[in-house]
């Protein structure tokens, strides 16, 4: 008998393999079956126990981002998304409110218990003007809309016809504030306000060093104290008085004070503000960079047209809806003009007074842009007084009823400079009244508008079309 050699490697020797060598070698392999079987326990469960995506942490890849490194991603989006970036999360809203810089406060708790600088720490202009109003707890439907304002208002009768005195907050209160939004938003630039005092103003001045913008209503010289602490302001617009809301006086002592403290102004508007001679004066030696001056509704007294010529470097006068201008401007040789001078805005004044009209257009002799409209009164006398403006470019018209073509013909004949015209809704220019040497000034204008009523705004939306004309060209008789 033969003896057969024993092989380990041979098939007939190997034993079948156990649940432990799958379980030491095969270890990967476990891995996906413990997962699935885990997936399935999971899906067993009662699904309105279970949130939507059960591993959240694992599947927000935005997670793995750094807030400034998402910043730059959300601040790349268009505005009209940042609404909805906010309702992602909690941290996406954060990250949202940091990009906001500008915001109207309707509601005065939210800035006074802090929750607006924590829920927008980046501002950097603020409207305050809304939410220095409270509404009357019983509301009547009356609702009174500005041009700064809209808020409700009670069925009471005023006999003081001053609707906002007794809706204002108490001066305390804007001032605690101020001291809140000066101290949380360091990097502030805008600012508007209304009712505020010296104090709160100067808690901003203070914390507030980059700030460039603002605008204060219900002004009066002591605010102006607090103002003149705001060495870095450019841009400032004064409300002292506005007829049926609320009265406060800003006199010449209060211009001294901002010309004085204030010497880098270089927008200023004056709105319902008194003053004379020596108020303007005061700003246009001390406010070097004064660029652009707005007069509007002033209660000033006569003589104050002459005070202009001291803002040598004026580049832009406007004067809206002012119920006069000077009365008494004095002398021509008292006058003087404002050298640097380029455009002059007249716009919804009225216009009664043919020296006082005179002695505006003489300080304004150097401008190069003269735009007039809605103004009561200016007929082809006072228009007359433009002429003496010799440099003048463009010229704009617009609701000067009482304006005729022959006014606007002796006029600008006389330019030599003149490029751009426009005439819109002035109902005595008529296109048949107009001359060939007006037609010839006309030819080579390079800018023209003319629409100064709406036969001619008909007229010319129909050239080229063939209507507009009579029927006997299309209904030719057979």
């Amino acid at each position: 008998m033969s003896i057969l050699e024993e092989n380990p490697d041979s098939p007939l020797k190997q034993r079948t393999p156990r649940w432990s060598d799958i379980w030491l070698k095969k270890t990967k392999s476990l891995n996906h079956v413990v997962l699935a079987m885990q997936l399935q326990s999971l899906a067993s469960k009662d699904p309105k126990s279970q949130t939507l995506i059960p591993n959240f942490v694992t599947l927000d890849r935005t997670l793995l981002l750094s807030d400034e490194l998402l910043l730059k991603i959300l601040s790349k989006l268009p505005p009209s998304q940042r609404n909805n970036n906010s309702l992602v999360c909690k941290r996406w809203l954060n990250l949202q409110g940091r990009l906001v810089r500008s915001l109207k406060i309707l509601d005065w708790d939210f800035l006074e218990s802090g929750r607006l600088i924590v829920r927008f720490p980046n501002l950097t202009h603020v409207d305050l003007l809304n939410g220095c109003l409270f509404s009357p707890p019983r509301k009547s439907g009356i609702l009174l809309t500005h041009r700064m304002v809209s808020m409700q208002m009670g069925s009471g009768f005023r006999s003081n016809w001053k609707l906002l005195e007794e809706n204002l907050l108490p001066v305390e209160v804007v001032d605690r504030g101020l001291r809140a939004l000066a101290n949380g938003c360091p990097n502030l630039r805008r600012l508007a306000v209304i009712n505020a005092s010296e104090l709160g103003l100067l808690d901003v001045a203070e914390e507030c060093l980059t700030l460039q913008e603002l605008e204060l209503h219900k002004c009066n010289d002591n605010v102006l104290r607090g103002i003149a602490a705001c060495a870095n302001l450019q841009i400032l617009k004064l409300v002292g008085k506005v007829d049926g809301l609320y009265s406060s006086l800003v006199s010449d002592i209060g211009l001294t004070i901002l010309a004085q403290g204030c010497k880098r102004l270089v927008k200023l508007e004056l709105s319902g503000c008194e003053g004379s001679f020596d108020g303007i004066k005061a700003i246009g030696q001390c406010c070097l960079m004064l660029e652009e001056l707005t007069i509007s509704d002033h209660r000033m007294d006569d003589g104050w047209l002459a005070a202009l010529s001291y803002c040598e470097n004026l580049k832009t006068l406007k004067l809206l809806s002012c119920k006069k201008i000077d009365l008494c401007p004095g002398p021509d040789e008292f006058l003087g003009c404002c050298p640097a001078l380029e455009r002059f805005h007249l716009q919804k004044c009225q216009l009664r007074c043919k020296k006082s009209v005179r002695a505006l257009f003489r300080v304004c002799e150097a401008v190069r842009e003269v735009v007039i409209q809605d103004c009561c009164g200016l007929d082809n006398d006072m228009f007359s007084f433009v002429s003496v403006c010799r440099r003048v470019k463009f010229l704009s018209l617009e609701g000067c009823s009482l304006l005729t073509t022959e006014g606007l013909e002796a006029v600008i004949l006389s330019w030599k400079d003149l490029e751009s015209l426009t005439v819109v809704s002035c109902k005595n220019i008529k296109q048949s009244d107009i001359s060939p040497a007006l037609a010839t000034l006309f030819s080579i204008l390079k800018e023209l508008r003319w629409r100064p009523d709406t036969k001619s705004l008909l007229a010319s939306s129909l050239v080229g079309t063939g209507m507009g004309r009579r029927g006997g060209k299309f209904f030719k008789k057979t």
